[in-house]
């Protein structure tokens, strides 16, 4: 018979799968710090040893690290997928600008249209609010502002998705971009017409979440995405053509020297 006797689980054990999962979810996020045993502790209703035991066991699953003096942490786990190798071949070569682009025109599209169909009212809400931030944050013209917020709101359709594979692999893949891996994303929001067009963009895409239509979402996703593609396709034939003409610039400088 295929039955066994059960057993009362560890509370340790089960400190340790709700850690799991708010990892997992995305709900507690890499580099994020627990609260301190005692408060951690009298939240999960388990006892400071136990807690103790599930820290210990979730540090050597690599999910949790402590820093002297400061606390424990939920791991930096991100970019992991990519070797340095890989990162320093990334930043260096068009090719893979553009294909980044083209992965997150795929997978945000997918992950949009999931949003509008699967997405809590709550998370829709939070949808919604970082946009009005956006709309809040382009009069002051703060490009590294628009940046951020551009971003998050991103990651907030993903989350909204509530698919945890997606969410991990696009969390690592907006960190590299944070980094500057691919392009440096200030340079969208430099130029006004951009900066309108992208908002509007935006609000394209807002606006179909809320009304929860799944191909609109997508749609505006897939515009917005192929709008950045083609923004820093005219980006790179401007610093292109910028160069030619220094080097010409110089060629005539060197003439006109030679002549007088």
């Amino acid at each position: 018979m295929p039955f066994r006797p059960v057993q009362s689980e560890k509370l340790s054990a089960a400190v340790v799968k709700q850690i799991q999962m708010l990892i997992l979810r995305g709900i507690l996020r890499p580099g994020e710090r627990l609260p301190a045993e005692r408060e951690l502790s009298e939240r999960l209703g388990v006892s400071r040893p136990s807690l103790r035991d599930a820290v210990a066991e979730l540090q050597e699953q690599g999910l949790l690290t402590s820093r002297a003096g400061s606390g424990i942490y939920v791991a930096e786990v991100l970019g992991s997928a990519f070797s340095p190798a890989l990162i320093r071949l990334f930043s260096v070569h068009d090719e893979a600008v553009f294909d980044y682009i083209a992965f997150r025109r795929d997978l945000e599209g997918l992950a949009a249209a999931r949003a509008a169909r699967l997405g809590s009212d709550g998370d829709l809400a939070v949808i919604a609010t970082i946009f009005e931030r956006m709309q809040a944050a382009q009069p002051g013209r703060d490009a590294e502002a628009e940046a951020q917020l551009d971003a998050q709101f991103h990651m907030a359709i993903i989350e909204a998705s509530h698919n945890v594979v997606m969410l991990h692999m696009m969390r690592s893949m907006f960190d590299l971009l944070r980094q500057g891996v691919f392009y440096n994303r200030q340079v969208m929001f430099a130029q006004p017409a951009r900066r309108q067009a992208l908002l509007d963009q935006h609000r394209a895409i807002n606006d179909a979440l809320q009304a929860r239509d799944a191909e609109a979402a997508r749609a505006a996703v897939e515009t917005h995405l192929d709008f950045v593609g083609a923004a820093l396709a005219d980006q790179r034939r401007s610093e292109r053509n910028e160069d030619i003409a220094q080097q010409r610039l110089e060629q005539e400088t060197g003439r006109c020297s030679q002549t007088s």
